[in-house]
């Protein structure tokens, strides 16, 4: 459990250092028996310390007395309970995917990495208040397919079957989001066909698993 924990406060401080988000929003998490281990509500990362990690229970118990867990934990339990691929998740507010989420638009297949999320595009989720079943609900949606999507008005998520790799998905997913900004200013960017995809689709099975 030490390492887990330790693994989850290096993994958050990097949310700061790599400016995917700052000082505490967005949250981390790593599937850990029937429950998992999480970033705590309120505390800025550089400052966490291990017995700052909540465990929650897949049933949404967890004791009050070893800390309140993220604010958003409900959302990392419905994906737990309903993605049995997933063993760590990383929700961010990064700048350029917060962007395009606020107008409630995704992201098309306007360069074939959007395929690295999973699907032919990536998918935004509906907005709900933060912290919601609702909200989770929404999320479930957009992921439907998919191990990462934005979230309307709030940010991106991503899952994989560790948390080093759930990270890096999300930091694809920030590159992407500033790539697809920058190409909009140029006009609009062409989309490649869902042919073409199912093609990358197929190759890119292949490279996560090399």
């Amino acid at each position: 459990m030490k390492q887990i924990k330790s693994e989850i406060i290096k993994y958050a401080k990097m949310l700061n250092n790599k400016k995917l988000s700052a000082l505490r929003s967005g949250n981390i998490s790593i599937k850990y028996k029937n429950g998992f281990f999480i970033t705590p509500s309120g505390k800025k990362y550089s400052t966490l310390k291990n017995s700052d990690i909540v465990y929650v229970g897949l049933d949404g118990i967890f004791d009050k007395n070893y800390g309140v867990p993220s604010s958003e934990w409900k959302f990392h339990q419905d994906i737990y309970l309903k993605k049995k691929e997933a063993n760590a998740i990383v929700h961010a507010h990064s700048t350029n995917a917060t962007a395009i989420s606020a107008h409630k638009k995704g992201i098309p297949a306007f360069h074939y990495m959007v395929a690295m999320a999973g699907g032919k595009d990536i998918k935004c989720a509906k907005y709900a208040t933060f912290g919601t079943r609702a909200l989770s609900k929404n999320i479930l949606v957009a992921l439907k397919n998919r191990n990462a999507c934005l979230i309307s008005n709030h940010g991106q998520i991503a899952f994989e079957k560790n948390l080093s790799k759930a990270f890096e998905l999300a930091e694809e997913v920030e590159n992407i989001s500033l790539q697809y900004i920058t190409s909009l200013k140029l006009g609009k960017p062409k989309i490649l066909s869902n042919k073409e995809m199912s093609k990358v689709l197929s190759k890119a099975k292949n490279y996560k698993r090399g």
